[in-house]
């Protein structure tokens, strides 16, 4: 018994649970007295019967996913159920289900008729040579419900098949060709019957040679001589001896169902009948694996030898032919058993094997071990990451890029480029890939671009292979790859943008990798400059801004658009390359590139304005400008309306902080009386900064111009506040003056700041006195009648009109040195004057004894015009 029968019968209990009944293997046959087939499984450790099941017509069979064939069993009234051990026995025993229900059903269909058959069909006729006639008209003429009758009847007769064979030599001896077409045709009516049963017999060892043989005689095609080819020129070679001479059946086996699948009954096979012997090659392919990995000493026996340096050439190159196919039939194994022997076979130091045929001269044997390396990477892809981040396992990865570039004439190098897109993956996570990736990048991605720079012309023209006369040609010739080659570095390349985009600063950038990629646009061969077009969508997709500068900067686009300018009108992948680039440069309206290909390049691309990319361009950039120039106009309004609301703004806050309710009426005053009262220069020419003072120059009320009731301060003190008043104006004055024109504009400013104290004091005497003249009191109204204009009645009138006129000249000049030097000033006078106007009413009154600080016959204009 095999593997592939090897079965646990189940049964559910009436907890709903499944009960191990044991195990064993299964198979189809008839039972007992009876024309009917069954399951039956025998007990694999005293061979009773665990399970014997007639197999019904009716539609009760599950399969569960690969291994598992569950049904309920109308005998037992239960649920019964059989998991395989192997994928390729439950596949066969259900097969074998389904045909006896497909026989079964025809049979109900026509019940009668069946019987009828059965009743004159009740065995086969003799095998004899007069006999092949109506032996061939039961075999090939029967119906599809007489084939299973014809099955169980030669499955049923021990020696058929001798007998038969015995026949075939005779009529071969004898040249009888009508006898051996007959027979032809009997043994392939046969095959086609598609029994499982009957394949294991005219396929064994016995008879398969006779059952090849008699398969020659086709009378449709020319005779040909399978067995000598078998004989003669089919040789099995045990590169390791193997001992189990069950492996060695099915290993011949196998082949030969192949062959004759594959060539003898090629033309005649239906598709039911290959799937049969594909089962049956499956099937074969995975108990051999089975057996030689349970056999530890082959393994080891076999990478012994190939690492043993005694070994010859040709020993080796069998070993490694037998260590790939051992890793290919691999595949007919369960995932888990499969893991498990790529494990074992790490365990063996197989990645150091495939590192030593990597570096083998036979190319045949190089492709042989990236056959080996795909298996793996297959399988499990951290086995080969995990061996080529250790120190012994890097140079792999280098043989890995050298055998991409190096020229297996007419083989393919698209393993190689398979090999590292797995290794390089990103979507493969771990430090395992990152080591690898960062190995790549700093080893051999410059090899890779050396080798399309050396391939290509370094200036203007078409490259196939570049060949010149002299040594500079030799060498150019010698150096330059196979389009094959340059096109799967190519491949590579874009893989490498797509999983890596943040190594195109520090290794595309920086290395000018891109300029010498654009190299292959001076080839001849169309395709590889497509693949330059398609490295820099590759690129321009990432939408990466720095990268957009970079090829604004170095000009990138130049080569794409020469080699579409000089491929003219014609429509080819190269005109659809290049167009589906600028079409992804409007859809995702990348605006540095739309300007850059427009100012650049429109001359050269106006000749093709017939098509609509191109003209898209054009017109997409046209409505960039208008939309730039729109918005500049749009901010450079709302630029100058906010100015104008800020300076609005400014306006009213300066009016609420400048002056109390009382000063506002006094300055209405003002403005009514249309009175604009002189302001002090200084003695450098400018004037003075009192913003404050300058404006409470004027009238403080709107009073009649009575200039007979003055306002007298009380006499009372007038010594001791004339001499207090001369000292703080003799103070001011020399403060004032010690500013030289000399000294710079700052320093001015600076200077005028610190006087802000003495002068704080004058404003706020001024603000006490006048204050007093303003306030209601019980005094006469002649009193309270004040012309704050000059005391002095020598005066003339033309004189204070040309102080006012030099006052307003000078207060003009330095208003801008006012609003800088004493914007404390308004608040502070303000303030004074409100304390004033907050003293008791006996002070008002009064009038006389500590707010007059200035003397009775000089204004507060006065008082600055003397201190300058």
């Amino acid at each position: 018994m095999d593997v592939c029968s090897r079965v646990k019968v189940y049964r559910l209990n009436d907890d709903g649970k499944w009960d191990d009944q044991g195990t064993g293997h299964v198979n189809v046959d008839y039972l007992e007295r009876s024309e009917e087939f069954g399951l039956f499984v025998i007990d694999e450790e005293d061979n009773e019967t665990l399970l014997l099941h007639r197999i019904s017509s009716d539609d009760i069979y599950r399969k569960q996913e690969d291994t598992i064939i569950s049904w309920r069993d109308p005998e037992y009234s239960t649920e019964l159920a059989l998991s395989f051990q192997e994928p390729t026995g439950c596949s066969y025993i259900w097969d074998h289900i389904c045909g006896v229900q497909r026989n079964l059903h025809f049979n109900s269909i026509s019940n009668e008729t069946y019987h009828s058959v059965n009743s004159e069909l009740r065995e086969l006729p003799a095998v004899e040579l007069s006999t092949l006639p109506l032996l061939l008209k039961t075999v090939v003429e029967s119906g599809i419900g007489e084939q299973l009758r014809v099955t169980e009847l030669i499955l049923h007769d021990q020696g058929f098949f001798r007998k038969l064979m015995d026949l075939f030599r005779i009529c071969e001896d004898l040249e009888n060709v009508d006898g051996l077409h007959m027979i032809f045709k009997i043994v392939r009516g046969i095959i086609l019957l598609n029994s499982p049963q009957v394949f294991e017999k005219i396929f064994g060892d016995e008879l398969i040679m006779d059952v090849i043989g008699a398969l020659e005689y086709d009378s449709e095609v020319p005779h040909v001589n399978h067995r000598d080819f078998l004989k003669e020129h089919v040789v099995f070679k045990e590169a390791i001896p193997i001992k189990d001479p069950l492996v060695l059946s099915k290993i011949h086996q196998t082949y030969r169902v192949g062959y004759v699948k594959d060539v003898v009954l090629v033309r005649v096979l239906d598709e039911a009948t290959v799937a049969s012997l594909n089962s049956i090659i499956h099937s074969n392919n995975a108990i051999v694996v089975s057996l030689l990995k349970d056999d530890s000493t082959f393994i080891q026996q076999l990478f012994a030898r190939m690492k043993s340096s005694s070994t010859s050439a040709e020993s080796k190159k069998n070993l490694i032919t037998l260590l790939h196919e051992f890793c290919s039939l691999s595949k007919s194994l369960q995932m888990v058993q499969q893991h498990r022997l790529f494990r074992d076979l790490v365990n063996e130091g197989i990645f150091d094997i495939i590192a030593d045929i990597l570096q083998s001269e036979d190319k045949k044997l190089v492709l042989t071990g990236t056959d080996i390396l795909i298996l793996f990477m297959n399988q499990d892809p951290s086995l080969v990451r995990s061996y080529v981040t250790r120190q012994e396992g890097v140079p792999l990865l280098g043989l890995l890029v050298k055998g991409m570039i190096t020229d297996f004439g007419d083989e393919m190098h698209c393993q190689f480029l398979e090999i590292l897109r797995s290794l390089l993956d990103s979507y493969a996570s771990g430090s395992q890939r990152d080591t690898i990736v960062e190995i790549f990048y700093e080893r051999h991605l410059a090899q890779l671009i050396d080798v399309i720079t050396s391939s290509c012309p370094a200036s203007g023209g078409a490259l196939s292979i570049h060949k010149s006369a002299g040594s500079g040609g030799r060498i150019a010739n010698q150096t330059s790859a196979k389009p094959e080659i340059l096109l799967n570095i190519c491949d590579l390349l874009c893989f490498c943008v797509l999983h890596h985009p943040y190594r195109i600063k520090c290794n595309f950038l920086l290395n000018n990798a891109i300029d010498k990629v654009l190299f292959l646009t001076q080839r001849r061969e169309k395709y590889l400059v497509v693949a330059a077009v398609r490295f820099v969508r590759t690129l321009i997709s990432r939408n990466d801004e720095h990268l957009m500068n970079h090829i604004v900067r170095n000009n990138i686009l130049k080569p794409i658009v020469d080699a579409f300018v000089g491929n003219g009108s014609r429509y080819n992948l190269l005109n659809s390359a290049v167009l589906e680039l600028f079409e992804y440069i409007l859809k995702e309206n990348l605006k540095i590139l739309l300007k850059y290909l427009v100012d650049s390049f429109w001359e050269q691309l106006a000749t093709f304005d017939n098509l609509s990319s191109i003209l898209s361009l054009k017109v997409r950039y046209e409505q960039s400008l208008e939309n730039s120039g729109t918005k500049s106009a749009t901010n450079t309004l709302e630029s100058r309306r906010r100015i104008d609301e800020r300076a609005l703004e400014k306006e009213e806050e300066d009016y609420f902080n400048e002056d109390s309710d009382e000063e506002d009426s006094a300055s209405a005053s003002i403005s009514h009386t249309n009175k604009v009262r002189p302001q002090s220069v200084l003695s450098n020419g400018s004037a003075a900064s009192y913003p404050s003072l300058s404006s409470r120059s004027g009238g403080l009320v709107d009073y009649d111009d009575d200039e007979d009731e003055i306002y007298q301060p009380p006499l009372r003190k007038q010594s001791q506040t004339s001499d207090e008043d001369e000292g703080i104006v003799e103070s001011f004055k020399l403060k004032r003056k010690l500013p030289s024109a000399e000294e710079p504009e700052p320093i001015k400013k600076q200077r005028l700041g610190k006087n802000s104290k003495s002068k704080d004091s004058v404003f706020a005497a001024l603000c006490s006195t006048l204050s007093q003249a303003v306030l209601p009191s019980k005094r006469t109204p002649s009193a309270l009648h004040i012309v704050p204009r000059s005391l002095d009645s020598n005066k003339t009138s033309d004189e204070r009109n040309g102080e006012e006129k030099g006052s307003l000249s000078c207060s003009d000049k330095n208003r801008s040195l006012e609003e800088e030097n004493n914007v404390d000033k308004e608040t502070i006078a303000p303030r004074s004057c409100s304390d004033s106007l907050q003293g008791t009413p006996e002070n008002q009154q009064g009038g006389g004894d500590d707010c007059p600080l200035i003397p009775p016959k000089s204004s507060p204009e006065m008082v600055v015009t003397n201190g300058s």
